[in-house]
């Protein structure tokens, strides 16, 4: 018991003494379509991944999923820096190319924004936050929000299979469209009549803290682009009968 009490303590000092790190890759351009030309590409990136504190597999498990999530991939990512680079060169080549003939009219600056963030631990989960911005010509950009949950011990991202039994979309989502309806009638009742609500459903877009879970809803995804960005975030207590 003894030596089973002085491995521990151990190993919680260790944890102390290295604890979660995340590094920041930043990059950033600005393309003149040509010279005489005031058309522009402008790209970012600003994207924390995770560095120190844990096993190794389990950050490379974390930094595949954020990279993969983040700049859309359907292969396997290299590095932070080389998935980085190869996204910034083709999203150039795809400017160039659909840009570059000189009788193409309207607008021909792009915009490209992307951040991501680690965000609020809670219990085992770490939150991780990805917001992208895009421009493509017309009224105006589209700025998404997605959420990733990951397992701490693991580096696994998670899913709301994980955290619910089954069959608790119908009930959730009917609580959820409760919660948004009730909300957005004291913010603004008029914008509140735009919101579809069958649209308000679990759709994996979740976040976990000690205030419950909140989903994210994207422009477009339950109404009009009047309506930004939709929150619904219920309580543990009330999603107490569905979880797991």
């Amino acid at each position: 018991m003894k030596k089973v009490t002085l491995l521990l303590s151990a190993l919680l000092l260790l944890s102390a003494c290295h604890p979660f790190r995340a590094a920041l890759y930043e990059d950033d351009l600005a393309l003149p379509l040509a010279e005489d030309q005031a058309d522009t590409l402008f790209f970012s990136v600003s994207l924390e991944y995770a560095k120190k504190g844990l096993p190794q597999e389990v950050l490379d498990q974390m930094n595949g999923t954020i990279l993969t999530q983040a700049f859309d991939l359907e292969d396997a990512p290299g590095t932070v820096e080389e998935t980085a680079i190869r996204y910034r060169e083709n999203l150039i080549d795809e400017y160039l190319m659909e840009n570059g003939a000189p009788e193409k009219e309207g607008v021909r600056t792009w915009e490209d924004h992307l951040e991501g963030s680690f965000t609020e631990n809670y219990k085992q989960w770490k939150n991780y936050l990805l917001s992208y911005y895009s421009f493509r010509g017309g009224a105006h950009g589209i700025q998404t929000l997605s959420q990733i949950v990951f397992d701490k011990n693991t580096g696994t991202a998670l899913t709301e299979a994980d955290f619910f039994v089954d069959d608790y979309a119908q009930p959730v989502a009917a609580l959820m469209q409760e919660q948004v309806r009730n909300t957005m009638q004291a913010d603004d009742p008029e914008l509140a009549e735009l919101v579809e609500l069958e649209a308000i459903v679990p759709n994996g877009n979740f976040s976990v803290g000690k205030d419950g879970i909140q989903w994210l809803f994207q422009p477009y995804e339950a109404g009009p682009y009047a309506l930004g960005i939709i929150t619904a975030t219920l309580t543990w207590q009330k999603l107490q009968p569905y979880l797991k």
